[in-house]
């Protein structure tokens, strides 16, 4: 028997939203589909800190750029929040794309970097995913963290790439991007389906155990 089972309420997970524009803290709110269930909100590092300690949240969507504290944005709410890491993971979701903002907020300890030009129902999978222990980035962002954290060129074992078919590591090379399965499927003309069966296969090949793994797996190899 697939999916909830009728009656069942969806999994929700609960955010707190920290940016300081409050035009677009109600409208993204109001974008968040129903597995999304919001519970503070704060405009500056230090409301920031005080809300997420209250709240708990598991996810916050944090901005980078935030008025308060010492001056240190989004990455002075995520070092002022510490004890919280093991149980509530950090988005952040900006307007800047720039290289600088992405692998600082990363090496804070955020799960993943999001544009604000992305939809509401885009923000809520990447939410979810977040949730569920993933690291998430838009596409063109990944490279940037991929650079920073990548180490320098590794013996690639020859008998690692041998366990995976071409499609597998054409696969493989996106989901570690950051893409959705979604996204995955469309840029390779395969059903979403096939393309959890692959993730799932690559993951076994290769003896690992997340998404997150893999991006660190592909980056150390310089594979992406």
């Amino acid at each position: 028997m697939n999916g909830t089972p009728e009656g069942t309420p969806e999994r929700t997970v609960r955010v707190v939203i920290v940016d300081d524009h409050a035009i677009f803290r109600s409208g993204l709110k109001a974008d968040l589909d129903a597995r999304i269930d919001v519970v503070g909100e704060a405009g500056t590092v230090d409301q920031a800190i005080a809300v997420i300690a209250e709240a708990r949240p598991e996810v916050v969507l944090l901005d980078v750029h935030l008025p308060g504290g010492l001056g240190g944005g989004g990455r002075e709410v995520i070092s002022g929040s510490a004890t919280l890491l093991g149980s509530t993971s950090f988005l952040a979701l900006s307007v800047s794309d720039a290289a600088e903002d992405v692998v600082a907020v990363i090496r804070a300890g955020a799960r993943g970097y999001v544009t604000k030009t992305i939809s509401g129902a885009e923000i809520s999978d990447a939410v979810m995913r977040v949730a569920d222990g993933d690291a998430v980035f838009s596409p063109r962002l990944a490279g940037f963290v991929l650079d920073a954290f990548g180490t320098a060129p590794a013996d690639i074992a020859d008998d690692e790439l041998d366990r995976l078919s071409a499609r597998e590591l054409e696969v493989m090379r996106l989901i570690a991007r950051g893409y959705s399965y979604k996204e995955v499927a469309k840029e390779l003309f395969i059903s979403i389906k096939t393309v959890e069966t692959h993730v799932s296969a690559v993951l076994r090949k290769l003896q690992l155990s997340s998404r997150h793994e893999l991006t660190k797996w592909a980056a150390e190899r310089r594979l992406l």
